[in-house]
C-alpha cells in the first residue's frame, strides 16, 4: 500500500505555522512529511522562506510518529557536505530515528546567495556525488580527511551518531542523476511520475529501494478559488526542471511565467474538492512504481481545512490504491 505524505512547504508559511501544520498532519494520519529547504520563495506571492533545519528540529520535538525528510537539501554550495552530515545526524537523534536526508543538485534560486556562482549542470552533479560520498563517510564514524575536485574536509568527525544510520535519498531528473542515486542512495526522489526515472535508478543498483514522489494539489470547496490560488502561487512549476534550476529569484520566475494561464496550471494541479481528481493524480505515481507520495497543499493559510478534508475523505480513498 502506498504511503501518503504531507509537505511542509517553507516557501508559503512561517516556521510556527509549518510546525503546527505537521502536528495536525500526524494526527490526521499522514505517514510521513517532507520539507523544502529554500532561501527564497519561488514567487513573491508565496511570501516565506524560514530556515528548514530549525523547522525540522521543532517538528521533531512536536511530533512523535510521523517521519521527517528534507525534500531536498543541496549539499554543495550554500552548505558544505560536512555540515549537512552533522545536521542530519542531529535530526536523527532529535526525531528518534524518524529522519531521512533528501539531497539534490539544487537551484540557483537558493544557492546564489553565497556568491560562489552557479555551476553548469554536469558540474553540479559532480559536486553532488562527491558531497554524498563525504556525507556517507562521516555517517560511518571516525575521522574523515578529503581533498577532492570540489571539496576539502580536514580531520572531521561526527561526535553524536545515531544508532540508526540516516537514510539518504537523492533527487533524480535524468540518467546521470539516476546513476548517482543508484550508486549511493537508500531511496530515490522525483517530482514527476516518470517510470523511466525509476528504471534508471534500478539499472544502477537501486532495485528494491523506496521511491518517493510529490504531487501539488489545491483543495478548496470553491474550485474557481482553488484554480486562482494555484495560478498565483504555483505557476512556476510549469516551467520544468531545466528552467527552474537556473532562474535566480522570484522576479525572474514571475517574468518567466507571465503568460501562464490559470487553466494551464489547473491541467497539472488537481483543484477543488473532487476526491477522484486528487486520487488520479496520486495514481499516476503509484502506477509508475512509486512507493510513497507526498502531497503539497498550495496556500499557506489553507492547510488546516485541507488536513481536515484529507483525514475525512482523501486519505481513506488513497489507502485503496
Amino acid at each position: 500500500m502506498v504511503q501518503i505524505g504531507y509537505t511542509m512547504m517553507t516557501e508559503q508559511a512561517g516556521p510556527r505555522a509549518l510546525v503546527n501544520d505537521v502536528v495536525a498532519a500526524e494526527q490526521a494520519g499522514f505517514d510521513f512529511s517532507v520539507t523544502s529547504d529554500h532561501y527564497f520563495p519561488w514567487l513573491e506571492s508565496q511570501g516565506h522562506a524560514p530556515y528548514a533545519w530549525s523547522v525540522l528540529g521543532a517538528a521533531a520535538q512536536a511530533t512523535s510518529s510521523i517521519r521527517l525528510m528534507t525534500y531536498v537539501t543541496c549539499p554543495t554550495t550554500r552548505y558544505h557536505p560536512a555540515v549537512v552530515a552533522q545536521k542530519a545526524t542531529t535530526m536523527q537523534l532529535l526525531s528518534e530515528g524518524r529522519f531521512r536526508l533528501g539531497l539534490g543538485s539544487g537551484e540557483n534560486l537558493n544557492e546564489h546567495v553565497v556568491g560562489a556562482g552557479w555551476p553548469a549542470p554536469h558540474v553540479r552533479l559532480e559536486m553532488l556525488e562527491e558531497a554524498v560520498q563525504i556525507i556517507g563517510e562521516l555517517f560511518d564514524g571516525g575521522y574523515v580527511n578529503h581533498h577532492g575536485t570540489h571539496f576539502d574536509v580536514d580531520n572531521a568527525r561526527l561526535w553524536d551518531l545515531p544508532e540508526m544510520r540516516v537514510p539518504i535519498g537523492i533527487a533524480v531528473s535524468g540518467e546521470r542523476s539516476c546513476a548517482i542515486a543508484g550508486r549511493h542512495a537508500d531511496l530515490v526522489i522525483a517530482t514527476e511520475p516518470k517510470p523511466e526515472l525509476l528504471a534508471g535508478f534500478d539499472r544502477h543498483g537501486g532495485a528494491g529501494r523506496a521511491r518517493v514522489g510529490q504531487v501539488p494539489v489545491c483543495y478548496d470547496p470553491d474550485r474557481d478559488a482553488a484554480v486562482e490560488r494555484a495560478h498565483d502561487q504555483f505557476r512556476w512549476s510549469v516551467g520544468g526542471w531545466k528552467v527552474n534550476s537556473e532562474l535566480p529569484g522570484p522576479a525572474a520566475f514571475d517574468q518567466a511565467t507571465q503568460y501562464v494561464r490559470p487553466e494551464d496550471v489547473a491541467q497539472s494541479v488537481p483543484c477543488g474538492d473532487d476526491v477522484r481528481e486528487f486520487v488520479e493524480a496520486v495514481r499516476a505515481y503509484t502506477e509508475a512504481g512509486f512507493t510513497e507520495v507526498a502531497l503539497v497543499q498550495i496556500g499557506g493559510s489553507h492547510q488546516e481545512s485541507f488536513i481536515r478534508w484529507a483525514q475525512d475523505k482523501l486519505l481513506p480513498a488513497l489507502r485503496a490504491l
